[in-house]
């Protein structure tokens, strides 16, 4: 009687066992099944953004809702068998329901976040750089410029400068959206760095000068000529006057200094004294005035040899360049003579 409730016990405890055996393994062939099989082959690709502090499960149940998987369940289950559940990364994703759960899963736990073109025109402040990434819903405008003119972050950056005016190297970029502001200003600078040849800061410490003078003195030219020609040229006249104690009197570092600068310089803009108006101030000024690209830098350290002192516009993108104030004069008569300059 006791041998045969045994036997039947265990024949219980075995068919228990088989029905438990064969539902796990269902569902593992199920939940597998699942994570195989795009819910829609023909699905565009669109985008998805995992935000800081979601849970696992919320961010399931948003892939369900949006119809890029079939079951936020079975994608939770899967996750927590392979143990990315706790890997996902936050970020901006292109993810489509053509796309396996496997894959979708993997992208998110490898921190695949999609990537942004952003191109930084040479030329451009550190405040356009802040527009053009608010524009593009990549850093807060805000954000970016406390950043840039934090002089801490520049000092953590190895750059000896109050702002990181002219450090942010203009090259074509890829970002995250949204990306901080701090991970995209470190890969500007060390852009920079590797733009910046170790013979220039030989060259520039034999000549006199500091990286930082040659890199206002880069950005200087870069914002007088847009022609690479010229940037020779430009800045042998930069470099003339330095050598003879003239005043640089260049245009774009006055309009640097004037705080929501309208287009129109006028000649109380020039008499006004900021630290930037070398119409005022003996040599150059305290910083860049922009973010120079490689020709200026190269420029602003190998300065043509000229005995040139002036240069005038002769609106067409290029410049004419003079020797003497008297065949300056004469050249400002022939090119804008049609022209009031100021008012």
């Amino acid at each position: 009687m006791g041998v045969s409730l045994n036997s039947r016990v265990f024949s219980a405890a075995v068919f228990l066992g088989f029905i438990v055996f064969s539902i796990l393994t269902f569902l593992s062939l199920e939940t597998y099944h699942f994570a195989q099989t795009p819910a829609d082959p023909l699905a565009p690709v669109r985008s998805f953004v995992v935000l800081p502090g979601d849970s696992f499960r919320r961010t399931a149940e948003r892939l369900h809702q949006e119809k890029i998987i079939e079951s936020a369940c079975k994608l939770r289950l899967y996750a927590r068998i392979k143990g990315l559940d706790i890997r996902i990364k936050a970020g901006e994703y292109a993810l489509s329901a053509a796309q396996a759960p496997a894959a979708i899963l993997d992208a998110m736990a490898a921190g695949k976040v999609a990537l942004y073109r952003v191109t930084v025109p040479e030329g451009y402040t550190l405040f356009q750089i802040a527009d053009l990434l608010a524009q593009l819903d990549i850093s807060d405008r805000g954000d970016f410029i406390r950043t840039a003119t934090d002089s801490e972050t520049a000092r953590r950056l190895g750059i000896e400068a109050p702002t990181l005016e002219g450090y942010l190297f203009p090259d074509t970029y890829y970002f995250s959206r949204p990306s901080s502001p701090g991970s995209i200003i470190s890969t500007m600078v060390g852009a920079f760095r590797k733009a910046f040849k170790p013979q220039w800061e030989e060259a520039a410490t034999q000549a006199g000068f500091t990286i930082h003078q040659i890199v206002t003195l880069a950005s200087m030219i870069e914002k007088e000529t847009g022609a690479p020609f010229e940037r020779p040229l430009v800045a042998s006249v930069f470099h003339n006057r330095l050598q003879k104690k003239i005043r640089l009197e260049s245009d774009p570092t006055v309009i640097y200094g004037i705080k929501d600068f309208d287009g129109d310089l006028t000649r109380e803009h020039l008499s006004q004294r900021t630290p930037y108006n070398t119409y005022r101030i003996s040599g150059l000024p305290p910083g860049p005035i922009a973010n120079p690209g490689t020709d200026s830098l190269e420029a602003a350290v190998y300065p043509a040899k000229t005995p040139f002192l002036y240069f005038v516009s002769k609106k067409d993108g290029t410049h004419q360049f003079s020797e003497d104030l008297q065949t300056h004069l004469l050249a400002v008569e022939i090119y804008q003579k049609q022209k009031e300059i100021l008012p």
